[in-house]
């Protein structure tokens, strides 16, 4: 048995990364600052179910302020899990600071963590907004990105660099794992998927930028977990993309959710956004490889569970806003 930290502990790929975790015998300590970021009910939502599982302790507070470093100094950590990030491609063009603070400065205070209290292992959640433009498809982790389209790709990488940095000078195991649109039950409410689930079961217009030919690799938030888990093992340094195996357009994305609701949507389209990438698909032969992971839930099994979850759910679920 194990015992991990794992930030952003209520946020979407968090919760359920610490409660696989938990299932497997290890304890996790949590933390989140559970901010306004979207709607803090699915957060709270999140974090009750957590607390009712054995072995696991919640702290309230920021990675991105310096006190948070010591609330783990009594704690013998077998590896810190950074999901913790201020996330949103297009927020990120109005408000660049918090993306900075977040995920740059919180990396350097969780790697601080590492460094201070003797843990060597170091997980840091990434995105595949970092690969910019006009990557090849699908996409390896050669590919460069060094090119970020948006404030947010642009803090990921700094986060990427110094965890490399404490790396190469501390010798701290990192592996950093690119993360492709994930969904799934209780996902995050300002996604795609989530968003036109909700709209559609509640006759809401669906708004979409740009002509919805745009696509994305969308993958299921189990298989997002089960290959973060697998990225305890030592590897040294390694940067592996997880997820994006199953592209499609976000047009066919409505048709498919209408599909599955017996709904039909109502789609209103808008000009399309400069900070959105056209298209993301992830190569996973490194994951493959390296990790022995392999996705496993398909996008329409995948959304079925999101539409029955949102039908358990729908009492408070149907007034969460998605913005």
């Amino acid at each position: 048995m194990s015992h991990y930290l794992v930030t952003g502990a209520a946020g979407f790929i968090g919760a359920r990364t610490s409660t696989m975790l938990i299932e497997q015998g290890h304890t996790v300590a949590g933390i989140d600052n559970m901010n306004d970021a979207y709607d803090p009910r699915m957060k709270e939502y999140r974090l009750k179910k957590l607390q009712a599982l054995k072995g696991f302790t919640f702290h309230k507070h920021d990675i991105s302020e310096k006190s948070a470093i010591d609330l783990f100094k009594n704690e013998k950590l077998d590896g810190v899990i950074n999901l913790a990030a201020r996330a949103g491609v297009r927020y990120s063009v109005e408000n660049p600071w918090a993306f900075l603070e977040s995920n740059v400065t919180g990396t350097l205070n969780m790697l601080e963590v590492c460094r201070q209290f003797g843990c060597r292992k170091f997980i840091l959640a990434s995105t595949s907004s970092i690969y910019g433009e006009n990557p090849e498809y699908p996409t390896p982790e050669t590919a460069s990105s060094s090119e970020p389209m948006q404030p947010y790709a642009a803090s990921k990488k700094g986060a990427e660099a110094m965890a490399h940095s404490y790396h190469h000078l501390y010798d701290i195991d990192v592996t950093i794992v690119r993360y492709f649109t994930v969904y799934g039950p209780a996902g995050r409410p300002d996604l795609a998927i989530f968003r036109f689930v909700k709209w559609i079961m509640e006759g809401e217009p669906i708004r979409i930028n740009g002509d919805g030919k745009q696509s994305r690799g969308f993958t299921y938030v189990d298989d997002i977990a089960r290959g973060t888990i697998a990225a305890l093992k030592p590897l040294g340094y390694e940067i592996i993309n997880l997820g994006g195996h199953e592209a499609i357009s976000i047009n066919g994305l409505v048709e498919l959710v209408e599909e599955l609701t017996g709904k039909k949507a109502n789609v209103q389209y808008g000009p399309p956004n400069l900070a959105d990438m056209f298209m993301n698909q992830a190569n996973v032969t490194k994951a493959r490889e390296m990790l022995g992971w392999d996705p496993q839930v398909n996008l329409r099994e995948g959304i079925r569970n999101l539409i029955d979850w949102y039908k358990a759910e729908r009492e408070w679920a149907k007034d969460i806003l998605t913005p």
